[in-house]
C-alpha cells in the first residue's frame, strides 16, 4: 500500500512504543493496587493471594498474565513486585537467545525478587527446558565445557516469582504453561475506566480536562489504558496550539478527529484494513499474510495489535479460508453491501 511510511509516523493506536510514549508510560504507571483502575476482578483475587504470601512470609506462587497489548500487563506486574515490597526484574522472551543468557538473569536475583518475562511465547524450546526446574525446583543445571570434558554444573537459585505476560496464550507449550500457580486474563476496560484513567494521567500531566472531555478520549481508546494516555497527550497538544489547552467535549472530539481518530476509535490502519477487505477483495476472505502485504503492516501486528478490536467491535470476522468483513463493516464505512451472490460468499 502507497504511502505506508506515512501510516507508520502518523498512527496513534499502534502498540508500538516511542522513547517519548516510554518516559510517559513510567510517569503515569501506578505503582500499587489501590491506584491500579479498572480489572476489578484481577486486582482482587492477587490482592488475597498477595496479603495470604506475606503472611505466610512466603514467595508468590508464580503468575501469568495475558491478554491483547496494552491493558496494563507489565504495569500489574510492577504492583505485584511493589506489594511484595520486592524488586522487579525486567526481560522479554526475545531477549532470552541461549541457556547461558537466562541463567545468567536467575543467577542475579536475589531472595524474594520478581522476574518479569514480557512475550514469553517467544522463548525458545530450548532456553525453556532450563527454565522449567528453575520453577519448581529453585534450581539450574549449567553444562560446562564440550566434547567429552564437558560436564554438569547444578546451581542452587534463590527463591522468586516469576511473572509471564504473552498475548497469545495459545503459542505457550503446556508444560510452561502448567508451572505457573496463577493464570489471569486481562480484558479490554470499560469506558468509565478509562474515563478514570484519563481524568487520573490528565491531572499527573497538568493537564485541564473535564468529565466529558475524559469520555470521549475514553470512548475512543479501543478499551486500551495505554492508548487513552497515548491519545491524552496528543489531545493536550491539539487543546494547547488551537484552543486555550482546556480539553472539554468538543475540543477532544475535534482534535481527534484532526488526528484521524475516528467516534469508536479506528485509526488510518483500522479503515485501510476495513477498505482493502470491502473493496479490494471485494468482501472475499483473505488470509492474513495478503491483507498485511496489501496495508504494509507485519501479519503478527496485524493478529496482535488490529484484529482483536475489530473482532470485537464485529467488524470482521475469522472465517477457515481467511479474514472477511462484517455488515457492520460495511456500515461503518457508509458502504452498501453487495446482494447475496455477488462475491459468491454473502
Amino acid at each position: 500500500m502507497d504511502g505506508s511510511a506515512d501510516l507508520e509516523s502518523e498512527r496513534l493506536v499502534s502498540a508500538r512504543y516511542t522513547p517519548d510514549d516510554l518516559e510517559i508510560d513510567r510517569t503515569l504507571r501506578p505503582k500499587r493496587l489501590a491506584d491500579y483502575l479498572g480489572q476489578h476482578k484481577v486486582k482482587e483475587s492477587l490482592g488475597v493471594l498477595i496479603e495470604a504470601a506475606k503472611g505466610r512470609d512466603e514467595q508468590l506462587d508464580h503468575v501469568l498474565l495475558s491478554g491483547p497489548p496494552g491493558l496494563g500487563k507489565t504495569t500489574l506486574a510492577g504492583v505485584i513486585a511493589a506489594e511484595l515490597g520486592v524488586a522487579m526484574k525486567t526481560t522479554s522472551g526475545p531477549a532470552i537467545e541461549r541457556p547461558g543468557d537466562l541463567a545468567a538473569i536467575l543467577t542475579n536475583l536475589e531472595e524474594g525478587d520478581v522476574l518479569f518475562i514480557d512475550e514469553i511465547h517467544r522463548i525458545s524450546r530450548t532456553v525453556e527446558e532450563v527454565l522449567y526446574p528453575a520453577l519448581e525446583d529453585y534450581r539450574i543445571d549449567v553444562v560446562i565445557g564440550k566434547g567429552p570434558a564437558a560436564r554438569s554444573l547444578r546451581l542452587d537459585l534463590p527463591r522468586f516469582t516469576l511473572v509471564g505476560a504473552t498475548t497469545r496464550t495459545g503459542l505457550l507449550t503446556g508444560p510452561l504453561r502448567d508451572r505457573f500457580g496463577m493464570s489471569f486474563r486481562l480484558d479490554y476496560y470499560a469506558v468509565e475506566d478509562l474515563r478514570a484513567i484519563v481524568t487520573r494521567s490528565a491531572a499527573i500531566l497538568g493537564v485541564t480536562i473535564d468529565a466529558a472531555g475524559a469520555g470521549e478520549i475514553a470512548r475512543r481508546s479501543r478499551g486500551t489504558p495505554r492508548l487513552a494516555n497515548r491519545l491524552l497527550k496528543r489531545v493536550r497538544d491539539y487543546a494547547q496550539v488551537r484552543h486555550d489547552g482546556t480539553v472539554t467535549e468538543d475540543v477532544a472530539a475535534e482534535a481527534l478527529a484532526f488526528f484521524e481518530v475516528d467516534h469508536v476509535g479506528l485509526d488510518k490502519m483500522d479503515q485501510a484494513i476495513l477498505s482493502a477487505l470491502v473493496e479490494r477483495f471485494s468482501g472475499r476472505p483473505v488470509g492474513l499474510n495478503t491483507l498485511a502485504t496489501s496495508v504494509g503492516e507485519e501479519p503478527e501486528t496485524l493478529e496482535d495489535v488490529y484484529e482483536p478490536f475489530l473482532l470485537q467491535l464485529g467488524f470482521i470476522q475469522r472465517t477457515p479460508k481467511g479474514r472477511q468483513a462484517t455488515p457492520r463493516a460495511y456500515e461503518h464505512l457508509g458502504l452498501r453491501m453487495p446482494e447475496e451472490g455477488q462475491t459468491g460468499l454473502f
